[in-house]
């Protein structure tokens, strides 16, 4: 439930700023155009953040980056309802720099953690969490709908959203979210293997490399240290990594656009007032929520490639009918259908990006900067485009980049961690370790399982187990 709360908070943080954005417009006096080159400031805050945040929690784990990100968002809301309210673009830029940055900070440990949850159910959940995330949305788009019909001034709303979620998430942290390496004092007990095991398998589960079979203390810990920092930077040349990252790029698009734009395209397009804007607007994080919540099945029954090419079809269709609709009603229809077939595609790719625990930090990393890139170009773009052919309008060229996603759908498909090995039963003399199955959780149970039987059995002195190769790739 605590992992459950940290999605829920970054949703709320999130759309109760964006609801806004109407009112921020109108105190600092800008264009549409204008508003998308601001917005662009705080999406190269987080596509920098990003593509380090492999290295930073590989180096000083998930709890230290979550508290040091979380005091981060304090700082960048209330900083975005100081700007507007003292009439400083700057101000709002710095803000929005923080928020971007603390934004991609929490996405990394969070979403790793929670991919480790789902291997260990061996199911779907991961959209759930995600949609930990929309109901927080939704509670935010409220939020901010109310706040502007009873004319709440948006710094009296901001800092105090800001202070509420900075106390709710160092409370939190602590009990839910696992370090990614190994701390230097960390000396396994050889007189108690099957503690041993369980304490190396909840490292694997949170993105730790697995110490070679012998090594203890201190040098056990650097070898993982070392060998996660190069993860982090070979991710970059995996090329299914970086297909998922651009599944996750236009997944991140269409969802970024809507919380950056729906608002203002209703408020622009059918002449309505900014709180029937957050209410469409709310009406599409519903949406999402309710086919987070419960779209899993469709993951677990037909797999993720069906899933993720349905999804996007769906959203084509949401789209084009926002963009065109000739009345409010066709419009928030639309924006229905919309939200839908964008609540799966970015859970699907985080999914994919960490089906190797050892390597999920770092893919997740890596598919993270593909959506903090979507979020630099996609501003100051759609900005133009709204100034040339209007908001609604500018909002369906989304469309090119869902159907390069739907082009590359086939490379989320599941895998088994690289170089995986299961060991033979009773090799050892212990317990038997089951041999991989057909089913893909299975097998990736049982070489988790394997390995870290192997290597406690190893340090109690046992002798070396007869490894049996698997192959690595089961999902076409």
């Amino acid at each position: 439930m605590g992992l459950l709360g940290l999605f829920l908070l970054l949703g709320i943080n999130t759309s109760s700023w964006l609801a806004r954005l109407p009112t921020v417009r109108e105190l600092l006096g800008l264009s549409t155009s204008e508003l998308g080159a601001v917005l662009l400031v705080g999406a190269v805050g987080s596509l920098v953040a990003v593509t380090l945040a492999g290295s930073i929690v590989a180096r000083f784990g998930g709890r230290r980056v979550l508290v040091v990100a979380a005091i981060a968002s304090f700082f960048a809301l209330t900083l975005e309802g100081i700007g507007p309210t003292i009439g400083s673009t700057l101000v709002l830029a710095i803000g929005l720099v923080l928020n971007g940055m603390s934004i991609a900070l929490m996405n990394v440990p969070q979403n790793v953690e929670t991919a480790a949850v789902e291997r260990r159910m061996g199911r779907a959940v991961l959209p759930q969490f995600h949609a930990a995330f929309s109901i927080g949305a939704v509670v935010g788009s409220l939020i901010g709908a109310g706040a502007s019909m009873l004319e709440v001034p948006i710094i009296v709303q901001f800092s105090t959203i800001a202070a509420i979620t900075l106390v709710w998430r160092l409370v939190s942290i602590p009990h839910v979210v696992l370090d990614t390496h190994l701390p230097d004092a960390v000396r396994w007990d050889r007189a108690d293997t099957a503690r041993t095991a369980r304490v190396r398998k909840a490292e694997i589960r949170a993105g730790v490399v697995v110490p070679e079979a012998g090594t203890t203390g201190a040098r056990a810990a650097m070898g993982a240290r070392k060998a996660s920092l190069g993860s982090a930077l070979a991710a970059w040349r995996e090329p299914r990594t970086l297909f998922i990252g651009i599944v996750c790029m236009a997944a991140s698009l269409s969802e970024g656009s809507a919380n950056n734009w729906l608002p203002i395209a209703v408020v622009d397009g059918f002449a309505e007032t900014e709180a029937i804007g957050a209410f469409v607007f709310g009406a599409f994080v519903t949406a999402m929520t309710v086919i987070r919540m419960f779209g899993t099945r469709l993951i677990d029954r037909y797999g993720r490639v069906v899933t993720l090419r349905l999804s996007g079809v769906i959203a084509i269709v949401g789209l084009l009918l926002f963009g065109f609709g000739p009345t409010l009603v066709v419009a928030g229809l639309g924006a229905v259908l919309w939200g839908m077939g964008a609540a799966l595609a970015v859970p699907l790719a985080i999914a994919a990006a960490s089906d190797d625990p050892l390597k999920a930090a770092a893919r997740v990393s890596v598919v993270s900067a593909f959506a903090s890139m979507s979020s630099l170009a996609a501003p100051p773009l759609l900005g133009l485009a709204a100034e040339a052919i209007g908001a609604r309008h500018a909002l369906t060229l989304i469309v090119v980049a869902l159907v390069a996603s739907l082009l590359l759908s086939k490379h989320v498909t599941k895998i088994l961690p690289e170089g995986a090995t299961v060991a033979q039963p009773g090799a050892h003399g212990g317990s038997p370790v089951r041999e991989a199955s057909s089913d893909a959780e299975d097998q990736d149970e049982a070489v988790l399982d394997a390995a870290v039987l192997d290597a406690a059995l190893l340090d109690a002195g046992a002798p070396a187990p007869v490894p049996l190769a698997v192959h690595e790739r089961v999902d076409a």
